[in-house]
């Protein structure tokens, strides 16, 4: 048996850390089984859908590496892959339904639908949903509301009696009373849209789908389309429901947590092999103790059986550290290339970049890269190189435990340190040891005289190694830059 598999989102908002997660199970699965991954498009909720949530869907997938075998753009035998072109075959299959007896047509008009919605709770009743009002219309009555212009939609038949059952890979048998199943749900509605689960059992069949990995969120609509299933008299693919995504504190991962659009990601810096890396740990594990993978290997290792039951931890701060690891991994040149772009933006260079300015570049690239975690962090890192500190709170130049006006004695003293130290051809070791004698000798810890001196030449308490900081500055620029912070501090102690 050919496996095959797909992803299947709606197009109603940008791709989440969750959905992508789904998407790398699904596609990792697949090639390590020698099968095939389909792209399908679930887009038959027409008023939030989007174009934009469309193209990210696309553009996110791309970006990841994750390519499709079937569906939308590339095609496929089974297609279409796009849910709103395939409505003639939803009416075809539900119609079907309703002459075997085993969907009916509902006039029940909205207006009485809430009425009973509210009835319902008022008298706190048992039974809450659709009471089965049209199940038995007779042909007279059926025609007596077509006469009036109301348009039924068609609802599925959902056995009152026993009970359903369904396996999952990681969860076991999972079984619901048949009385506390949605009762008689609608499977097409009298615009002739499907709903979900009507299109989405029909698509898998047709597909051909054998296995259906989804969030766990989907457990309580397993036994409905199991019952969908029997009614159509085929074999429904084998499921597995994935662990959900959940913050450091233990709630599911939402916005509150920080960022979950994948965009969002892409746009602050994060690599694709990263985030395709550290998702994919996200409740799944080899070994439990290695934790990198390019996303070949993935393709050859990944299984069902080493998903987590357990839901995964998305740790913001563990993302930074992989992130970091794989900048460290890259080129000079490759690493300076994907830097640019957020130069740019920050108006600090202008592309194509001459001779000297990218040779500017690379020295910054690799004095820089020991310190990113996002490839964003560039801008800040940077900034004093193309701006002009301007030392609006002066208290930043004192280290912990030091006064202003020992900080202020202590970049006064460094400055002339450095200026003999470079003067006289000194290595930066040797001038690095006279700055850290002259702590001592101030009886202050050596942060007492960096922290004055970095906070002078870069205007931040964080910034590249010192010297880094001034080979890319230039020592001219540099002098400039500690004596009218001492103008400064001097004016205010």
């Amino acid at each position: 048996m050919e496996v095959r598999v797909r992803y299947a989102p709606s197009p109603t908002g940008l791709q989440h850390i969750g959905g992508v997660r789904t998407a790398l199970f699904n596609y990792f699965f697949a090639r390590a089984n020698g099968g095939k991954f389909i792209l399908r498009v679930e887009d038959t909720d027409r008023e939030r859908y989007s174009d934009e949530s469309l193209q990210d869907l696309y553009d996110t997938l791309e970006w990841l590496g994750i390519k499709w075998d079937e569906g939308p753009i590339v095609g496929g035998d089974r297609g279409p892959y796009i849910q709103s072109e395939r409505f003639d075959l939803y009416k075809q299959y539900a119609e079907q339904l309703v002459s075997e007896g085993k969907a009916y047509y509902c006039y029940c008009t909205p207006q009485r639908l809430e009425a009973l919605r509210e009835q319902q709770q008022k008298e706190k009743s048992k039974q809450q949903g659709y009471d089965r009002h049209c199940q038995h219309l007779t042909e007279e009555q059926r025609k007596a509301y077509e006469k009036e212009g109301i348009k039924p939609v068609i609802r599925l038949k959902v056995p009152t009696e026993g009970k359903t059952t369904f396996h999952d890979v990681l969860m076991g048998d999972i079984s619901r009373k048949n009385k506390d199943v949605s009762p008689d749900p609608v499977l097409l509605k009298s615009d002739g849209f499907p709903t979900y689960h009507l299109a989405n059992v029909i698509d898998d069949h047709m597909m051909g789908i054998t296995h259906i990995m989804r969030a766990q969120e989907w457990i309580p609509s397993g036994p409905l389309h199991i019952i969908l299933y029997e009614a159509f008299g085929w074999e429904p693919p084998l499921y597995c429901h994935l662990p959900m995504v959940m913050g450091k504190d233990g709630q599911k991962l939402s916005k509150r947590h920080g960022s979950t659009a994948v965009r969002e990601f892409r746009e602050k810096g994060y690599l694709p092999e990263a985030l395709t890396n550290y998702i994919s740990l996200v409740g799944w594990s080899y070994d439990g103790q290695r934790e990198f993978f390019s996303k070949e290997e993935l393709e050859q290792l990944f299984t069902l059986e080493k998903i987590n039951k357990a839901p995964g931890i998305f740790d913001y701060k563990k993302l930074d550290w992989f992130n970091g690891q794989y900048i460290r991994q890259k080129g000079d040149e490759e690493l300076m290339e994907l830097l640019l772009p957020y130069l740019e933006r920050a108006g600090f260079v202008t592309l194509p970049l001459q001779e000297q300015e990218k040779r500017d570049m690379l020295t910054l690239t690799a004095v820089s890269k020991e310190r990113l975690k996002v490839l964003s962090d560039i801008v800040d890192l940077s900034r004093f190189l193309f701006e002009t500190p301007t030392y609006e709170d002066v208290h930043v130049f004192a280290a912990k435990k030091v006064d202003l006006a020992t900080a202020t004695l202590a970049l006064e003293r460094a400055y002339d340190k450095l200026k003999e130290g470079f003067a006289a051809g000194k290595e930066q070791e040797e001038i690095e040891g006279e700055l850290a004698s002259l702590a001592e000798a101030m009886e202050i810890k050596v942060n007492g005289v960096f922290m004055p001196l970095r906070v002078a030449i870069t205007g931040s308490t964080v910034s590249l190694p010192l010297f880094d900081s001034i080979k890319l500055l230039g020592q001219e620029e540099t002098y400039k830059r500690i004596e009218t912070a001492l103008d400064v501090l001097k004016r205010e102690v």
